[in-house]
């Protein structure tokens, strides 16, 4: 299921409350999918807008995604929503696929080099996880100051309905809003500009947005996740990140709703928008 069944008090009050007794649930064993989205549908009502996700899970599935992996051409189309990037990362979330796996997998395809974007990237998560062990007090807690000319206390601590709901009237971020509700699963490059319209935009602290990822993301993991968010957000960067609605429409297909009259919010030169986002800073500096 797309929403996250753990680390959530919202979830365990609810579970309290409406959930039948799963101590004296027999255990569902069967290959039909269907018959077990239609278990998971009766033992948690309280997700009744939520459906199963097109992503498969198991050992199978992900052997067969992996053999599609096209680790040449990712190095060059990485940032396009469409681009062929591997969508393994559910997977190696979940233990399904070990990094070494799908490192091995990619140098066994391709030389080295052809590969050496691949392989950064499953670097990158790599060391996302070693920072995590070694400071485990970032993960929730800025790890710098912001540097956005702001505050803390500037800064909204609930993620606002509309955002929650994919209705911010930003169609391209709705657009992206909607894949993560209803698939589990968001394209890296997607991911940081919804980061960033929450962080920069909204004026939301980026600890919001991430719980936020983390409820719907099947490869959701708060090293890579809450860190991802502190570097759009400037609190684990030497400056925050934003774009604008050039960027999207360059690295988006037609599928994504990149009109201007429909992404205001989004339009405008670079140091436009950042003069939009942070008027106590200096573009020049």
């Amino acid at each position: 299921m797309t929403q996250a069944l753990h680390n959530s008090k919202d979830f365990k009050s609810a579970a309290a409350d409406q959930a039948p007794s799963l101590s004296a649930t027999p255990i569902l064993r069967t290959n039909n999918r269907q018959d077990v989205q239609t278990e998971v549908a009766r033992l948690t009502p309280w997700l009744d807008k939520v459906g199963a996700s097109v992503i498969r899970g198991g050992r199978k599935a992900a052997h067969a995604k992996l053999d599609t992996m096209k680790p040449a051409a990712y190095g060059g189309s990485r940032n396009h929503v469409d681009g062929a990037v591997t969508r393994l990362s559910p997977y190696i979330r979940h233990g399904v696929l070990s990094l070494s796996e799908v490192r091995d997998r990619a140098l066994a395809m391709t030389s080295a080099k052809e590969a050496e974007k691949l392989i950064q990237q499953l670097a990158w998560r790599d060391y996302w996880q070693r920072l995590y062990k070694a400071r485990p007090e970032i993960i929730w807690n800025d790890a710098e100051d912001y540097k956005t000319g702001f505050a803390p206390s500037d800064y909204a601590e609930a993620l606002p309905a509309d955002i929650q709901a994919a209705e911010t009237g930003v169609a391209a971020i709705d657009h992206f809003l909607r894949e993560l509700i209803e698939t589990g699963y968001l394209h890296n490059h997607a991911r940081l500009y919804v980061a960033s319209y929450i962080c920069h935009w909204r004026r939301v602290k980026w600890q919001a947005g991430a719980k936020f990822f983390l409820q719907h993301l099947l490869d959701g993991d708060p090293a890579s996740n809450n860190l991802s968010f502190q570097w759009v957000a400037s609190t684990f960067s030497h400056k925050p990140y934003y774009f604008n609605l050039e960027n999207v429409q360059k690295f988006t297909g037609p599928s994504v709703d990149t009109r201007a009259q429909t992404n205001e919010a989004l339009t405008g030169s670079y140091e436009q928008v950042f003069n939009r986002l942070f008027p106590n800073l200096d573009y020049n500096a």
